[in-house]
């Protein structure tokens, strides 16, 4: 499983994120602020853990703006889990496929696991097998980790909002 990732530097500060719970489906949604109407065809690299879980990186064009959460796998607490402290801020490009479209649904499988602190408010994924990372900031509250080849290999999603209480 690899998927490889373009950095470019980022101009100015980091877009918001606008996270959004959906308690019909359970699924998560954070996606960037929109910074300027791209007019680029859309495509998402959907990951499938090997448990079931699915992630869903939405782009615009080639452009990183979203992750989905469409399937949980067990998040296990970790009151040491903290956010990298060394970041660097940039934006996330995915190359094409290699059949060269330019709008594309790519699916990879990988193993996924998930930790959270013990708030449930900094959620971190790790995709494949532990690696040497560095970690990239492409949203307010959205940071990638991106292994040695430029691939990916892993999310986090901080200042995440608790799941919405309902009452009958």
């Amino acid at each position: 499983m690899t998927i490889a990732l373009e950095l470019q530097p980022a101009s100015g500060t980091s877009p918001a994120v606008h996270y959004r719970w959906d308690t019909e489906t359970d699924i998560f949604t954070a996606t960037l602020s929109s910074l300027a109407q791209l007019r680029a065809p859309s495509g998402a690299v959907e990951i499938e853990g090997t448990d079931g879980t699915w992630l869903v990186l939405d782009l615009e064009g080639r452009r990183l703006v979203g992750v989905e959460v469409a399937l949980w796998p067990d998040v296990h607490l970790n009151s040491a889990l903290a956010a990298p402290r060394e970041v660097e801020n940039a934006q996330i490009l995915v190359p094409p496929p290699a059949s060269g479209r330019a709008a594309a649904i790519a699916e990879v499988e990988a193993p996924v696991r998930a930790e959270a602190d013990d708030a449930e408010r900094v959620v971190h994924f790790r995709i494949g097998d532990r690696r040497e990372i560095r970690s990239v900031r492409f949203g307010s509250d959205l940071l990638l980790d991106v292994d040695r080849q430029g691939c990916l290999a892993g999310l986090w999603f901080l200042n995440m909002p608790p799941y919405p209480v309902t009452t009958p």
